[in-house]
């Protein structure tokens, strides 16, 4: 008798720039494998919700992935607000940051940090 796992995916997509730079903060941070990226949202901002991204421990009722070799922790509850995005790294002339692009954003403050569902 076989048992079949399901793998769900990941929920949020990275582009090749946010996992470079990334994998360039853990390094220079020295963050243990200990931690994973906290992907997720807070109440507050200017448009009502805000994106929480930084390196943590994972946490009771979090959802675990890996992206591009990355582990990711997300609380079960954002999975709804944060499905189908896209985390981007700006590193230009008038930007430099991390973006996102989520499509179910109903709107967003000009800053890109914030957003309203």
């Amino acid at each position: 008798m076989s048992t079949t796992v399901a793998i769900m995916p990941a929920p949020v997509t990275l582009t090749e720039g946010a996992v470079k730079e990334l994998y360039k903060l853990r390094d220079q941070q020295e963050i243990s494998n200990d931690f994973g990226l906290r992907i997720g949202v807070e109440g507050g901002g200017c448009s009502g919700m805000s994106y929480v991204l930084g390196f943590d421990q994972k946490k009771e009722g979090d959802e675990e992935f890996t992206l591009e070799g990355l582990r990711v922790f997300m609380n079960k509850a954002h999975g709804m607000y944060l499905m189908g995005m896209e985390i981007n790294f700006q590193d230009g002339l008038n930007a430099r940051g991390f973006t996102f692009n989520n499509p179910n954003a109903a709107s967003t403050c000009g800053c890109g940090t914030s957003f309203a569902v």
